[in-house]
This record gives C-alpha cells, sequence and structure tokens, in this order.
C-alpha cells in the first residue's frame, strides 16, 4: 500500500478505506478558499458490492492507496450481467461485473481496447477510452432559427446514453463523445 495525500487522490484511484475494504475513486474536488482550510471531497463505491459514499477530507490528509497492476484487455461481449475481456497475449479471459463498470458499461464496443486495474489477481476497476465514436439514435428535429452556438438539445446515441449535442447534429450521425462525463465532443470525421 502507498499512502498518498487526498490532494493528489484522481478518478479511477483505487484506495483502502478504513473500514478495510477496497474503493474506486469516481470523482475527486478539491477546494481552496480564500480563508480556511483546503479541502478535497471524494466520491467513491466500495468494489465488494457496489455502495457509494462521499467523504470530504482535508487535503493534506493521508489515504491508503491500494497497489493495483494497470494491465490492457480487449472487450468480448457481454454475458449476462457480466462483460467478458480477453488478455491480447496470453488470451485469458476475465470476466467483470456490470456492477462494479457502472454507467460505463454502456459505452463498451466490440474489440474495445480498456485498462484493467487488478488487485491480487482479480479486477477492481476499469478504464475506458476517453473518447469513443458513437451514432445518434434519436434526437428532435432542427428548429429553424435556432444557432449553433448558442443552444444544445437532448440526443439518445446507439448504446442508450444521453447526451446533450449542437442543434445541426441529426439522426444517423456518428458523433466523438467524452466516456468520462457523457459530452459530445465533435462529429465524426469517418
Amino acid at each position: 500500500m502507498a499512502v498518498e495525500i487526498a490532494a493528489n487522490i484522481r478518478r479511477g484511484n483505487i484506495i483502502e478505506y478504513t473500514d478495510g475494504q477496497l474503493y474506486s475513486v469516481l470523482k475527486a474536488e478539491s477546494f481552496r478558499p480564500g480563508k480556511g482550510t483546503p479541502t478535497t471531497t471524494i466520491e467513491m463505491r466500495r468494489i465488494s458490492d457496489g455502495i457509494k459514499i462521499v467523504n470530504t477530507y482535508k487535503t493534506t490528509d493521508k489515504l491508503e492507496k491500494a497497489f493495483v497492476e494497470d494491465i490492457g484487455y480487449t472487450y468480448l461481449y457481454q454475458d449476462g450481467d457480466n462483460h467478458v475481456f480477453m488478455h491480447p497475449e496470453t488470451f485469458e479471459q476475465v470476466y467483470v461485473s456490470g456492477t462494479m463498470l457502472g454507467d460505463n458499461a454502456a459505452f463498451l464496443q466490440e474489440n474495445m481496447e480498456v485498462n484493467l486495474q487488478m488487485f491480487n489477481g482479480e479486477p477492481v476497476s476499469a478504464t475506458l477510452p476517453a473518447r469513443i465514436t458513437a451514432t445518434i439514435a434519436e434526437t428532435e428535429p432542427v428548429v429553424k432559427g435556432q444557432t449553433a452556438s448558442s443552444s444544445y438539445k437532448p440526443a439518445i446515441l446507439d448504446n442508450g446514453v444521453r447526451v446533450m449535442v449542437p442543434p445541426h447534429i441529426d439522426v444517423g450521425t456518428r458523433i466523438i463523445v467524452n466516456t468520462e462525463d457523457n459530452t459530445y465532443l465533435e462529429r465524426a470525421k469517418d
């Protein structure tokens, strides 16, 4: 285990909490007021059962960061509630529960390269590519007079994820989406 101050904790880190359980960090935000003590708010999910907790620490508080191995895997398919990944060199297959992946499971695409964080040979967290390409399945029609820079409209991707897109984006358009916060980045160039 490595000791890390709260200000250095980032999304995707694995922490061993005071209850002895492993937690995956979902969000970490530091707040530095002009006067007073700087704090870091960490939202994390318990790996064993998926329960989320939010704690606030002083930025200098020390937390136990679990030693995890970051290994690249290829996503194969969904098997019930589990998702199957394959190591590209050993062809070993690993089953990862849908609850561990959380909302990121919707972004999985066949043959996608995903980094799995392994702790004692077991997957505890997954890091997807920061950007994926998806197709717009449904959206509202373009309204005359709307400008592209001033407003966004809701759209549903082919994987079921809801994003806000510029008015000129229509059904069937391929777009690039940021997987960290489900935001539209740009129109796909393919």
